[in-house]
């Protein structure tokens, strides 16, 4: 076999690996194919010989890659930090898709990603790759450009921050569905009552139109104010399919043409809706694969 051919069949055989490192480092999963790509790109221009761990090797370029993408796009973001939504991955209302359960792994939520975007880059390389991914503070630390303490101390700090804003979302995701059905059918029906009963006295709903419709986009706290923006959403309740939106339970919203109007994840805990992340970006929304829905 040709060196590059063996070359390229070990890279595809951890590719299921860095693209789920890429995906958490930077919730977009297009951007993760990009930073595979990158990466595949200086494995194939690298004398190998002398690399002892591929698996590790991979995941110090990748890091590298990530890292650098996440300045860059810190640099160039004009919209306000807590109105940006990730990139969802969103499956059917009953099934995952098997090429998601990598990525999906340890109940990594559309709520947790949004935390992990108010991180700086360096922190969220650290808390990703130690926490998630059990990479040593040592290649953390050659992979930022620090020491292994230093490293350690920003995966502490990241660690501290998501601890103290993520939410623990109920584990039963047919109890889940129970919630967002009830949410959707007060809505439908324009209910201020049921839409309160359903939702956290402390909710909150993040809404995200992009870059095209910035002034637009919001984040909107606590029930009766969010129930006010989902009187506004009745109009559009009929065009919501369930779905899978990170694992948990969600809608997507279609126009009467079939194109994607937002994708709707929901945190449930206690019961209760604590958050709502709204993706209604029509650039990102044509990124997604959603056909399974159509369907």
């Amino acid at each position: 076999m040709h060196e590059q051919e063996w070359l390229a069949e070990r890279f595809e055989e951890h590719r299921p690996y860095l693209r789920a490192v890429a995906y958490r480092m930077l919730g977009s999963l297009s951007e993760a194919d990009d930073a595979i790509q990158d990466t595949w790109l200086r494995l194939s221009r690298t004398d190998t010989s002398e690399v002892e761990n591929l698996r590790a090797w991979l995941t110090t370029v990748l890091g590298r890659v990530c890292l650098n993408m996440l300045r860059s796009r810190k640099v160039r973001r004009e919209e306000p930090l807590d109105v940006h939504v990730p990139e969802p991955i969103v499956s059917r209302h009953d099934e995952i898709d098997p090429e998601h359960e990598t990525l999906l792994a340890d109940s990594v939520g559309l709520a947790l990603f949004v935390v992990l975007e108010t991180l700086a880059p360096p922190e969220r390389l650290a808390f990703v790759l130690h926490d998630m991914f059990g990479v040593s503070f040592d290649e953390i630390g050659r992979i930022a450009g620090r020491s292994p303490v230093a490293a350690r101390q920003l995966a502490s700090r990241a660690r501290r921050r998501v601890q103290g804003k993520a939410f623990t979302p109920d584990p039963d995701l047919v109890r889940q569905r129970e919630v967002v059905n009830a949410f959707l059918a007060a809505a439908r029906d324009a209910d201020y009552e049921a839409l309160l009963a359903v939702l956290d006295p402390d909710v909150v709903l993040r809404a995200d139109r992009g870059s095209l419709a910035p002034a637009t986009s919001r984040v909107i706290r606590g029930a009766r104010e969010v129930v006010e923006q989902a009187l506004t959403f009745s109009r559009f309740a009929e065009l919501a399919r369930p779905a899978l939106v990170n694992g948990a339970a969600g809608f997507v919203v279609f126009d009467r043409e079939g194109r994607p109007f937002s994708v709707i994840g929901f945190s449930v805990t206690g019961g209760k809706i604590v958050e709502i992340d709204i993706l209604a970006d029509p650039v990102r929304l044509r990124r997604l694969d959603l056909t399974a829905l159509l369907h």
